[in-house]
């Protein structure tokens, strides 16, 4: 009699348990990368009334089985279904990322290594990936040999904003070019007037811009008598200037008022391998610049392509082919140790020579005739967005088109995934029985999986199973209430007997 009651009781118990995790199923149905459990029972050990006997043959007599009384019900495991996929839903946020495939994410909470499936991240303060609950996620750094990849080493803190990430390398511009065609019948360009003007733009190594004015003209005295002078055209510098349109030779001085200008620390500079010395007037800034030897522009005077550039072989230095050269060269710095310019070259070759309008028309830009990426150089870039590919890796883009790999997400895998310990927040803990994690990671690739970025995965709770499993629940749980009433029924006839 009492047997029953303590099998209704222990039957009590675990249809209980199995309720609770059927309510906590149920009201993760939304969480992202929850994962569902699901509860089996076991019995408990038997009360043997009477063993089982063997046949006896030569006493006539069969085997007998064993009378066993069952002591109720027992929780045989609570397993986590780890390894199923939830549904997925996309955000287009780019930190958000769904694992395709085996993995977990690399998080970690207090110097704890912990593992997830819930891929949605943000950015702290101190600029790093995070989940929402404040954990860091982990991956792998970019590579200081190679920039281009990232270092299989052990995990660390992804920050992607960190100050040294805000920005992208400049780089000094190293080609020109300049096209356009050049009027014969342009009176700009006799040799007394005052020229045409190409404005060429480059870069110094610290992301600074600056504009070289080149003056064209003529080169012979009498240019319509002369067609050989009629087809040659002198390039010198009038000028350089900064960004905001000040001279890069003069230095202005204002003492009681009264301004001065004084010559800057570049009081000369190389042009196609000849040194050019700079003065300025203290009075009134103006600037001279000494070119003799300059440059001269060619084109053939039948057609009107361009030729070569002449000059003194000796004064253009090395590489100067007088039959096929296309380039200038010019240096502003190189004067010291550690100055931000560069030699950039300059590409006349795009160049015609036609009789139009009387207008000419020159067009300078950065780079080269095959690429305008080429040579170009770029000032510092400022970070514009972030985005991660199916691949895990982390790149910035900047707002001088540079793209830079900032790091890469991770993936921990387990021999036994579903041995992991939940620890809250979406988080999970090795056991003796998941495996241990090697403090490395994996790259997804290897793992034959990939990210799903802008997309979350949720919860793979399944409502049409809960709930049916929870109306089998209830009704055990009734049938076990009965069996406790019951029994309590047939004690009290049994004290009523005394009666």
């Amino acid at each position: 009699m009492m047997r029953s009651l303590y099998s209704g009781v222990s039957g009590l118990r675990v249809h209980q348990t199995r309720m609770d995790v059927i309510g906590n199923n149920i009201a993760n149905v939304n969480t992202v990368g929850f994962k569902s459990s699901s509860v089996t029972f076991s019995d408990v050990l038997y009360q043997t009334s009477s063993p089982a006997t063997g046949p006896n043959d030569s006493m006539g007599t069969a085997g007998v089985n064993a009378m066993q009384i069952g002591l109720g019900a027992s929780l045989a495991s609570i397993t986590t279904k780890i390894t199923g996929t939830g549904g997925s839903q996309r955000t287009d946020g780019w930190s958000d990322l769904m694992i395709e495939g085996d993995g977990f994410f690399v998080v970690q909470n207090n110097g704890t290594n912990y593992f997830t499936k819930a891929g949605s991240f943000n950015v702290d303060a101190n600029g790093n990936l995070c989940t929402p609950s404040g954990a860091l996620v982990m991956g792998w750094q970019v590579s200081e040999d190679d920039p281009s990849r990232c270092k299989s080493d052990t995990v660390s803190a992804l920050r992607v904003m960190a100050p040294d990430k805000m920005f992208s390398e400049p780089a000094a511009t190293t080609q020109c070019i300049v096209k356009g065609n050049i009027d014969q019948n342009d009176t700009q360009l006799a040799p007394d007037a005052e020229g045409r003007v190409a404005n060429i733009q480059f870069y110094d190594n610290l992301g600074n811009l600056y504009t070289m004015e080149l003056n064209i003209k003529h080169a012979g005295e009498d240019a319509e008598a002369d067609a050989e002078s009629n087809s040659t055209y002198a390039v010198r510098v009038a000028n350089v200037y900064d960004e905001k349109g000040k001279s890069i030779f003069v230095d202005e001085v204002v003492e009681d008022g009264v301004t001065t200008y004084v010559p800057s620390a570049i009081t000369n500079f190389d042009f196609n391998g000849t040194d050019v010395s700079v003065t300025v007037d203290e009075e009134t800034g103006e600037v001279t610049i000494d070119m003799e030897e300059g440059a001269t522009l060619a084109f053939d005077s039948v057609t009107g392509h361009f030729k070569n550039i002449t000059g003194d072989a000796d004064a253009m230095g090395d590489g100067y082919n007088e039959e096929t050269n296309e380039f200038i060269t010019f240096n502003i710095g190189g004067q010291t140790e550690g100055d931000p310019f560069q030699l950039v070259t300059v590409d006349f070759s795009a160049l015609t020579m036609f009789s139009q309008s009387g207008t000419t028309t020159l067009e300078c830009a950065r780079g080269t005739r095959a690429s305008s990426a080429e040579g170009a150089g770029k000032p510092v870039g400022n970070m514009t967005g972030i985005s991660i590919d199916k691949y895990g890796k982390i790149y910035g883009s900047y707002d001088n088109g540079d793209s830079n790999l900032l790091g890469q997400v991770v993936v921990a895998t387990f021999p036994n995934a579903a041995g992991l310990e939940a620890v809250g927040n979406n988080m999970f803990a090795t056991t003796q029985n998941s495996g241990s994690f090697d403090g490395i990671g994996k790259d997804i690739l290897t793992t034959g999986g990939e990210f799903n970025p802008g997309v979350i995965e949720m919860s793979n709770v399944d409502l049409a199973n809960e709930f049916t499993d929870m109306i089998i629940t209830q009704r055990g749980f009734q049938a076990n209430s009965r069996i406790i009433t019951t029994s309590d029924t047939l004690l009290e006839e049994l004290i009523n007997l005394k009666r």
